[in-house]
C-alpha cells in the first residue's frame, strides 16, 4: 500500500544525493553537466510533491500483478492457448480460401462458353505489335553537338 510518509525521506534523500553529484559534475565537468545532474535530482521530490508518485506506484503495482496472475495462472495460459488456436484457425482458412479462390479463377476463363460477335457490330481487328519507331538522324546529330560543345571546353 502506497504511504505518502514513508516516500518522503526517500525522495529527499535522493535529491539531497543527486545534488551532491551534481556540484561534483559542475567542479569537473562544468556547468552544462552539473545543471543536467542537478535536474535529474530534483524529479524525486517533483514527483513526490505532485503526487505523481502515487500514480507511478499504482502503475507499477498493477503491471506487476498482471504479470504475476499471468505467468502463475494456468487458467490465464489456457486463455494464451485458445488464443493461439483461434489464430492459427484464421491463417489455415485464409490459406485455404486463397487457394479456392485461386482454383477457381483457373476453371472460369477455360469454362466458359466462346462468343462470337453478332451481325450488327464488326469483329475486332487483331492487334498489330507496336513497332519501335527508329531514330532520326537529327536526334544523333544533337549528340553530336553536345559531344562537341565538351571537346571545346576540354571536357572528354
Amino acid at each position: 500500500m502506497f504511504n505518502p510518509l514513508t516516500w518522503l525521506p526517500l525522495c529527499a534523500g535522493l535529491t539531497a544525493v543527486g545534488l551532491v553529484l551534481s556540484f561534483l559534475a559542475f567542479r569537473r565537468r562544468g556547468a552544462a553537466s552539473g545543471m543536467r545532474v542537478a535536474a535529474w535530482a530534483l524529479l524525486p521530490v517533483a514527483a513526490y510533491l505532485t503526487g505523481a508518485l502515487q500514480v507511478l506506484w499504482t502503475i507499477g503495482t498493477t503491471v506487476v500483478g498482471f504479470v504475476t496472475q499471468l505467468v502463475f495462472n494456468p487458467l490465464v495460459w489456457a486463455g494464451v492457448a485458445v488464443a493461439g488456436l483461434s489464430v492459427v484457425l484464421f491463417v489455415a482458412s485464409g490459406v485455404m480460401r486463397g487457394r479456392k479462390l485461386a482454383s477457381f479463377r483457373k476453371k472460369a476463363p477455360a469454362e466458359a462458353p466462346d462468343v462470337k460477335p453478332s451481325a450488327n457490330k464488326a469483329a475486332p481487328k487483331p492487334q498489330q505489335p507496336a513497332v519501335a519507331p527508329k531514330q532520326s538522324p537529327k536526334a544523333e546529330d544533337d549528340f553530336s553537338d553536345i559531344e562537341a560543345l565538351l571537346k571545346k571546353r576540354g571536357i572528354s
